[in-house]
């Protein structure tokens, strides 16, 4: 479900007309925010359109994603990062900013489709840890290069400086949005999906 429940965008001469009667409406601001909500919704719907096609939704690919790194082979002589290798629900709970309910609900349907495994962890058999299984490679192997092509479709309209600046751009509005949402305490708990 799109974020942005507006077929037709507002003209900026509307946006204008609308500053008068609210005066703290700045109309850039709307009209940039209103193009970046769009935008997110538009490029989500491409890989969500993707990711239906191939029976996996964001939230379970993003866990998949986040235990990949681990599964790969070390090499010579390296041991992995932290955060490489099985993790526990806790852990992905936190990696992937979401409840930890929700991340065992994903760690859930993802057992039942034999994509992870649960197991006791050596070091603490109190905890468990959650790790890809060989269906789970196969299946981002062959499923990877098509989401891949999606995404550099999606940015091709783009030169590699316009991608910088973009880049650049939305990190400055992530930090904003991280610096409002610290001064706000009402707002924790809100990004958990």
């Amino acid at each position: 479900m799109p974020h942005l429940l507006l077929k037709d965008l507002p003209r900026y001469e509307c946006l204008l007309e609308a500053a008068k009667e609210f005066p703290d409406l700045d109309p850039s601001a709307a009209e940039a925010f209103l193009h970046l909500l769009r935008t997110g919704d538009e490029a989500f719907g491409v890989t969500e359109r993707h990711f239906a096609a191939h029976h996996i939704s964001q939230g379970r690919f993003g866990v998949l994603m986040l235990l990949w790194r681990g599964a790969q082979p070390r090499s010579a002589g390296n041991a992995q990062p932290p955060g490489c290798g099985p993790r526990t629900p806790a852990e992905l709970a936190d990696a992937a900013g979401v409840t930890r309910a929700t991340m065992t609900g994903l760690i859930d349907t993802l057992e039942r489709d034999g994509f992870v495994k649960r197991e006791p962890d050596p070091s603490d058999r109190r905890m468990l840890l959650v790790q890809l299984t060989a269906k789970a490679e196969n299946f981002l192997r062959a499923f990877m290069p098509g989401h891949f092509r999606s995404v550099a479709a999606v940015m091709d309209t783009l030169s590699e400086t316009e991608r910088k600046t973009l880049v650049r751009l939305l990190v400055k509005i992530q930090r904003q949005v991280s610096a409002l949402k610290a001064e706000d305490p009402s707002a924790e708990g809100t990004a958990a999906r």
